[in-house]
């Protein structure tokens, strides 16, 4: 099927979502569905082919493709997503289909795939940190999950540490996705800057849930000698 178009219509979106049920492989559907852990609306189409249709919409006119995307399927989505990470020039329309695709992500792998592939955020730290301070105080749990793992791609460093610990410690709740986000960031700090996380973990808020995960998870890393991992498993709570 040809996907650089000059215009989408609903009869070219129709024989699209036919063309996507061409690329798929049922094992790859029944792995997928057992690893997001969620009932979802799966094709079974492997990551690398959803990004390579995704470049191809993008090369025409991908704004017609997008206001056609019906999100019945996570394909959809998922190709709705690397079509705006693709999107170079930080204005509002961005930001208007970035408001979109969050109100969809219904499992970690919508809201994962998409963060780390919007490279956008790297030329424009400062807006993109406005605009997660803003979304990481919403209820629901992947648009929190969503500001956690943009923190986790673009921003562990030092001039962000400090408030990466408050939101942590803030908004750790019994939210399985977003706490796991929270472990997986602060593990990552870690094996980054050691030190000034380790004694974060020492006085931390996070719930016991939450706060042992991210032992398990820097005690993970290869990058951990021994030593520390056997001080970090002495610290973990009972």
């Amino acid at each position: 099927m040809e996907l650089k178009k000059t215009d989408w219509t609903n009869k070219d979106y129709q024989q699209f979502l036919k063309y996507l049920e061409t690329k798929q492989d049922i094992n790859y559907k029944k792995f997928h569905s057992a690893i997001i852990k969620k009932e979802i609306n799966l094709i079974g189409i492997k990551t690398p082919i959803l990004r390579n249709i995704a470049k191809e919409i993008f090369k025409g006119n991908y704004e017609s493709f997008l206001k056609l995307v019906t999100h019945t399927y996570y394909e959809e989505t998922i190709i709705y997503g690397f079509i705006i990470a693709n999107i170079k020039k930080l204005d509002n329309s961005l930001i208007n289909y970035i408001n979109i695709y969050k109100t969809k992500i219904n499992n970690w792998a919508t809201c994962d795939l998409f963060c780390s592939s919007l490279k956008i955020v790297t030329k424009n730290k400062e807006f993109f940190y406005n605009y997660i301070k803003e979304n990481i105080k919403s209820k629901e749990e992947y648009i929190q999950r969503m500001c956690f793992v943009l923190l986790l791609n673009y921003y562990i460093e030092p001039k962000y540490l400090e408030d990466i610990f408050l939101y942590c410690d803030k908004y750790c709740k019994n939210t399985y996705y977003v706490n796991m986000a929270i472990a997986w960031l602060l593990s990552c700090c870690y094996i980054k800057y050691k030190e000034i996380t380790l004694n974060y973990l020492k006085k931390t808020q996070l719930d016991t849930f939450t706060y042992n995960k991210t032992i398990s998870k820097i005690i993970d890393s290869y990058r951990v000698s021994k030593e520390e991992k056997e001080i970090l498993r002495k610290m973990k709570r009972d």
